[in-house]
């Protein structure tokens, strides 16, 4: 009877234990096939986003393939696009980054309505000068109309962006120059003739923004991708970053218009295209490439 009874106690416990080995194999199996879904969720979740900032891209390669004149808000917003596309491209697949994404994808969808609705308004009103003005009074004030419509699409384009909750910039502007030794800057396109790179771009205004001391990091890349001014790096988390000089200033939640330069070394700057990234820590807020010939 006592040898029963132990027979029957060792077979319920080794019941017990194959139930909860069992148990343990399922509930490890089904984590794994929900991380594994959830990561098949991130990934569809991050290629809708470049799927449609890819869209957004080709609707302003059309706007600007149609516009005999350059509009410098619609190449602006297109850079932005372009920058956004190139750094979720490389950015991490997680909920947190792709929920930060999704948000500059609403942001910029945003601006893309306003810019567009914009241009075709300008485009129009264009067309209807070009068939009703033919003196060269006429012709002049015909520019000064275009530029005030521009000015407008400026101020409209800073509202946009005062919507992230992120520090932006917006019309950056780079150029060489020549310093007189009094003071005076002369613009150039000249490589052999500059004695610096001006970069100027403006922080857009952003009431979501704590106020306070802010830095940006200026990137300038020559045509040999070697990186000019202080070439120094800092590291976010695992990713690092070269940089030509860092922008510091005061922040106040306005609009701020801020200018840096970039001194030649002993020898004068490459003829060729530099690109000039802005970033506002690991983010990229501005980008533009220009020419020195």
């Amino acid at each position: 009877m006592a040898n029963n009874a132990a027979n029957t106690g060792l077979k319920v416990a080794l019941g017990i234990a194959i139930a909860l080995f069992i148990g343990v194999v399922v509930f490890s199996s089904s984590l794994y096939t929900e991380k594994k879904e959830n990561e098949k969720i991130l990934v569809e979740e991050k290629t809708k986003v470049l799927d449609e900032l890819t869209a957004m891209q080709a609707q302003y390669d059309v706007a600007l393939s149609e516009n005999t004149v350059a509009n410098q808000n619609l190449i602006e917003a297109k850079q932005r696009i372009d920058g956004l596309i190139d750094s979720l491209k490389v950015s991490d697949t997680n909920l947190k980054s792709l929920w930060s994404y999704k948000k500059k994808y609403l942001a910029l969808q945003k601006e893309m309505t306003t810019v567009l609705a914009q241009n075709d308004k300008l485009k129009v009103e264009n067309q209807l000068l070009a068939t009703s003005l033919d003196s060269t009074k006429i012709q002049l004030d015909e520019r000064k109309m275009f530029t005030d419509s521009l000015l407008v699409q400026n101020t409209t384009l800073a509202d946009v962006v005062e919507s992230a909750s992120a520090l932006n910039t917006n019309t950056l502007k780079v150029t060489g120059v020549i310093e007189r030794s009094y003071g005076k800057q002369i613009p150039t396109e000249r490589a052999s003739r500059s004695d610096k790179i001006k970069i100027c771009f403006t922080v857009a205004k952003n009431k979501l923004v704590q106020a306070g001391d802010k830095e940006l990091y200026v990137q300038v890349i020559d045509p040999k991708n070697n990186i000019l001014g202080a070439n120094e790096q800092i590291a976010f988390g695992e990713e690092t970053l070269n940089y030509s000089v860092i922008s510091k200033f005061n922040y106040e939640n306005e609009s701020l218009p801020i200018c840096e330069y970039i001194s030649r070394a002993s020898e004068d700057f490459e003829k060729g295209n530099y690109k000039v990234n802005v970033f506002n820590g690991k983010e990229i807020v501005s980008s533009s490439i220009f020419e020195m010939r």
